[in-house]
């Protein structure tokens, strides 16, 4: 067996590269999305203490 056999899988290796293909583009967008949405949620934060005229010099964890 070589590696043109192998990635063609019988006919099928478009299908099957492409389901790989779609499956890994979607992990990577979910994971950049969930990382915008927790840098979000601390600017929020971040955003909130500052307005409620805290004197506190403690920082919020990143």
């Amino acid at each position: 067996m070589n590696w043109a056999d192998f990635l063609s899988m019988d006919g099928r290796g478009f299908y099957v590269w492409g389901s790989f293909g779609a499956f890994l583009a979607a992990i990577v967008i979910e994971i950049v999305l969930v990382r915008l949405r927790i840098h979000r949620a601390q600017q929020a934060v971040r955003n909130s203490l500052g307005q409620a005229g805290s004197s506190a010099t403690e920082k919020v964890p990143r």
